[in-house]
């Protein structure tokens, strides 16, 4: 009775895992062919060569950084490097789907099938998309067409910069990006996260041999140029120097500028030898060109005419001479009268 009992009971246990597992298996061949059917149905029909909104709205392009490395800022060549994570999100009611799942995380071979911004860096001398072991990108697409683009860059980008005043001489380093092609009328750049929180840049990664960050102010720009308004992003890194003189670094972003209009934007870079990171919201607006001067000293005031000391000196200097010249003379002329009396 025992071993006929044991032998229903292993039979019973055996049979419920078997349906257990094939029920699993089925429910992952079920769900993963739910995904290519929602990708296939997303794809048919779409045009990568339309903007979302093509011919109605414009389309607004949500930026932020993730900095993971800042420098080194190069006096010599005049330029500085920038290695980070940079994420565009932006709406497309094309890409809207129903499923069993809310986020669709794909690969990188999805990106070049559907529209993506056409950004760029404008002042930039070298940009590279890492693509070690496999381009470092990230893409994922929401249930309500939200497409979020992340990739690794690295920037070295163009620093103008006036040495006449070395060291105590001040830099605005700009980093401008925004669309190429588009209009402001057409794309529109905003910050994801705000004007505070949009630039994440942990003070580990900002600890330069030269420099170090000390704070950040970001802003929305418009660019008139030739071919029409740009919409552009900008963004100032504060760091300060061994010499306490200021140089700033700029991100924006567009195309040819005749007149810029700004929201708020500023930072500075001064010699030290600690990091800190940190937002301001505002530090006052941006100056219309990137470059500028400016010491972390007092400003000296300025003389118009001749200094009192100088007046005193033309004076005093010559009569001092002439003074010491007199007595020398005449204690040398006396002794030597005196020797010759003496010899006489």
């Amino acid at each position: 009775m025992m071993p006929r009992m044991a032998f229903l009971t292993v039979t019973l246990v055996t049979f419920i895992c078997w349906i257990s597992l094939g029920s699993v298996y089925g429910n992952g061949k079920v769900f993963s062919d739910n995904i290519t059917l929602i990708l296939d149905r997303l794809l048919d029909g779409y045009d990568n060569r339309l903007r979302p909104g093509s011919g109605g709205g414009v389309t607004e392009v949500k930026t932020d950084f993730f900095v993971t490395s800042f420098g080194p800022v190069s006096d010599v060549d005049m330029d500085y490097t920038m290695d980070m994570f940079f994420r565009q999100m932006w709406v497309d009611e094309r890409l809207k789907f129903e499923g069993p799942t809310e986020i669709l995380r794909l690969n990188n071979r999805m990106v070049d099938k559907i529209w993506t911004p056409d950004t760029f860096f404008r002042n930039s001398k070298k940009a590279i998309s890492h693509n070690t072991t496999t381009p470092n990108k990230l893409f994922r697409i929401m249930q309500n067409g939200t497409v979020l683009y992340t990739m690794r860059l690295t920037i070295h980008a163009d620093c103008p910069m006036s040495l006449m005043n070395f060291p105590m001489d001040g830099h605005a380093c700009p980093l401008r990006f925004g669309s190429y092609a588009y209009t402001s009328s057409e794309i529109h750049f905003t910050w994801r996260k705000g004007l505070v929180a949009s630039v994440d840049c942990p003070a580990e990664s900002m600890s330069l041999l030269q420099y170090d960050l000390v704070g950040q102010t970001l802003s929305s720009e418009i660019f008139k140029a030739n071919t029409g308004h740009y919409s552009v992003q900008a963004n100032r890194l504060k760091k300060q120097k061994h010499r306490q003189d200021k140089l700033e670094v700029l991100a924006a972003g567009d195309d040819d500028d005749e007149s810029i209009m700004s929201d708020s934007l500023q930072e500075g870079l001064k010699r030290r030898n600690h990091s800190v990171c940190r937002s301001e919201p505002g530090d006052g607006p941006p100056v219309p060109i990137f470059l500028q001067q400016g010491s972390a000293f007092p400003p000296i005031p300025q003389l118009a005419g001749t200094s009192p000391i100088d007046k005193w000196s033309r004076i005093l200097f010559p009569l001092a001479f002439a003074l010491f010249n007199l007595v020398y003379w005449y204690i040398y002329l006396g002794k030597d009268t005196m020797e010759r009396a003496r010899d006489a």
